[in-house]
C-alpha cells in the first residue's frame, strides 16, 4: 500500500524559516513550485519503494 503526499504543511515550513532567517516574501515565491517538485519526487520514490 502506497502513502502520498499531497503538500507541505506552510506554517511549519515558515516557522522553519522564520528560524533560519529567510525573508517571508522570498519563502513565499519560491515555495510553491519547490513544493511542487519535492511532493513529485517523494511520491515517486515511495511508488519505487513499492514495487
Amino acid at each position: 500500500m502506497s502513502v502520498k503526499i499531497v503538500g507541505w504543511d506552510f506554517n511549519a515550513v515558515f516557522a522553519v524559516g522564520d528560524a533560519m532567517g529567510i525573508d517571508r516574501v522570498v519563502m513565499a515565491e519560491f515555495l510553491p513550485d519547490l513544493e511542487t517538485i519535492a511532493i513529485n519526487r517523494m511520491n515517486e520514490q515511495g511508488a519505487a519503494v513499492d514495487a
